[in-house]
């Protein structure tokens, strides 16, 4: 199964060195596979770091995280795309859990995801849910394959979407593809959390999400959400 690895960074020198070396030992014996990195613009030594690690690091001219991954789609070489985000880790497992995944019949996918670090137990209810097939407990922190097909069929990711990208597109994969919920865990980073308490990233999650779906405008949600939290 040859897999294409996009990476969309912006600013991530922390995590990028550890999340590079976990993805390269995940698919040191898939043949043909390939980890892109696509950065917006970083300021600290993220590009350094990816270049000094041996790694393709592509400078996105189009920012944002939507555009940055629809580069790395254009920059891909393979049939399978695989979006991670800087800042989670899938299973060891994830070349064989998306193979396995393919061959039942699942055009695109994710995994569960619980946080790397419980500072408060209500984020274990969090992480709990997202192994449910429901779209209030989706989105990119829990890593996405899709096949190439599927994703140029379906255009890609929105480029025009500075935020609730994700759930735009698994929203309408799920309406014309099987969508299949690996039940492993991604780690997802609870700094969100830890920087802006519990109750407060839920309130202003849980308020995004229903302007999202009363239809309001990219301005208003980028607007509402920056105000309620202090998330670079």
């Amino acid at each position: 199964m040859a897999i294409s690895i996009i990476i969309p960074t912006y600013n991530e020198e922390k995590t990028i060195p550890d999340l590079l070396a976990h993805l390269s030992a995940g698919i040191a014996n898939v043949k043909d596979a390939e980890i892109l990195v696509i950065d917006g613009g970083s300021t600290d030594k993220t590009v350094e770091l990816v270049s000094e690690s041996g790694f393709k690091c592509i400078r996105s001219e189009r920012k944002g995280r939507a555009a940055q991954m629809n580069v790395g789609a254009e920059h891909s070489k393979n049939e399978i795309l695989y979006f991670v985000h800087a800042d989670s880790i899938p299973p060891a497992s994830f070349a064989d859990d998306i193979s396995e995944s393919l061959e039942m019949g699942f055009q695109s996918g994710c995994y569960r995801y619980k946080f790397d670090h419980y500072y408060t137990p209500l984020l274990r209810i969090n992480s709990y849910c997202t192994r449910f097939d429901r779209i209030m407990v989706r989105g990119g922190d829990q890593t996405l394959f899709i096949t190439r097909s599927l994703f140029d069929e379906l255009g890609g990711f929105r480029e025009d979407y500075r935020i609730m990208e994700d759930y735009d597109l698994i929203e309408k994969i799920q309406k014309s593809a099987k969508f299949r919920i690996i039940q492993k865990d991604a780690i997802v980073s609870s700094r969100k959390y830890k920087d802006n308490g519990y109750f407060r990233v839920q309130i202003a999650n849980l308020t995004v999400f229903m302007m999202y779906f009363a239809g309001a405008s990219q301005e208003m949600m980028c607007h509402a959400y920056s105000n309620m939290l202090d998330y670079r």
